[in-house]
């Protein structure tokens, strides 16, 4: 092992307090610390919704209170031809894709990483909530902000370059942390949506890129009620948006979005919150990652459909094309095709595929 200033960690910084934290503390162990921002997404410059530049320059104000370098590096065209374009074609097909993952495995884990390798680093340290133990990845000790679900694409050879100090700390510490610390972005809200799209309206952004394809609400029974904008604004279980009305001789519960008939280009919608077709006991999932590369034999474990999810007790039957049917123990709650599911050996995350 080398000794600590002997060793280089670039530290992906965001702008937010969390990699800053990342930072600080790995600088305060002795590390030879540099700092580097990813520029993924070119906006214009007058987009109010893009936090791009501020974000750059916070990140440059960490790195000058730290007293260590700051390197930028732009991965717009990388970003857009493995994470976004996925995205766009997924929304296309009816689908509900999480563009946090892609940019985890293709990205930040990926071109990133060679970057940072290729810098001279022996690692990449991030502001992630998540442990790892030898070539284990864990879940992280304050479990309201444990991001393995975003991370479980990481195999062993990445996470062998990989660090993150936030794993067993909770989020009030490193705010205190960075308040003690003097850094400027102590009081920096976290940010919130899609990477790309930022806080503007998901539906306004996604019309940008794609043409929308109006259609008819139906219910289960097929009677039409209504129409929507295009299937790619909607996912299953959605409530708003949907802007039925009231109607004649139905109950005043209010619609959710239970199936989408693609083919024929429909959005199917149902009345209550636990409406039966909003449930199911089981799902197939596809493209399988395993954190260890290898696939385990039939398994019983646990598993989350969406973040922060508790954990769901499933069986997994494993399929060919490296899919898989899983069973839970109790019927889950909208199910939803291009999300990712995620297994779970108690703190342990083992792996996980796209719900299909």
């Amino acid at each position: 092992m080398k000794s600590p200033k002997d060793t280089k960690i670039i530290v992906g910084l965001s702008g937010g307090v969390d990699s800053a934290v990342t930072a600080l503390l790995l600088k305060e162990q002795g590390y030879d610390v540099a700092g580097c921002t990813m520029q993924n997404w070119m906006a214009e410059k007058d987009d109010p919704h893009c936090s791009a530049e501020q974000d750059i320059l916070d990140a440059k104000k960490v790195c000058d209170h730290l007293q260590i370098p700051f390197h930028l590096v732009n991965f717009s065209k990388e970003y857009w031809d493995t994470v976004f374009q996925y995205c766009l074609d997924e929304f296309v097909a009816g689908r509900t894709p999480n563009p946090d993952i892609w940019c985890n495995q293709f990205i930040k884990f990926d071109v990133f990483l060679k970057h940072a390798l290729n810098l001279g680093a022996d690692f990449l340290a991030t502001g992630h909530y998540v442990r790892k133990s030898g070539n284990q990845l864990l879940k992280a000790v304050d479990r309201n902000k444990d991001q393995s679900y975003f991370l479980y694409t990481l195999n062993h050879e990445k996470l062998s370059h990989a660090l993150f100090p936030l794993g067993e700390l909770t989020k009030p510490l490193v705010r205190e942390i960075a308040r003690k610390s003097g850094l400027l972005n102590a009081n920096k809200k976290d940010s919130t949506g899609i990477c790309f799209i930022g806080e503007r309206k998901f539906k306004t952004f996604l019309q940008d890129f794609l043409l929308a394809k109006p259609g008819v609400m139906k219910t289960p029974e097929g009677k039409i009620i209504g129409k929507h904008d295009g299937l790619m604004f909607y996912t299953f279980g959605q409530r708003k948006g949907l802007n039925i009305g009231g109607m004649k001789n139905t109950p005043e519960d209010a619609w959710y979005v239970v199936d989408k008939d693609i083919p024929n280009n429909v959005l199917i919608v149902a009345q209550g919150h636990d409406h039966p077709l909003l449930f199911s006991s089981e799902l197939l999932c596809e493209k399988l990652q395993w954190v260890s590369g290898e696939a385990p034999n039939a398994l019983k474990c646990s598993a989350k459909i969406r973040y922060r999810q508790n954990d769901q007790l499933c069986h997994v039957e494993l399929l060919d094309n490296n899919a898989a049917k899983v069973v839970f123990d109790e019927p889950q709650r909208a199910i939803t095709p291009g999300q990712s599911i995620v297994f779970y050996d108690g703190e342990i995350c083992l792996g996980g595929g796209i719900i299909s």
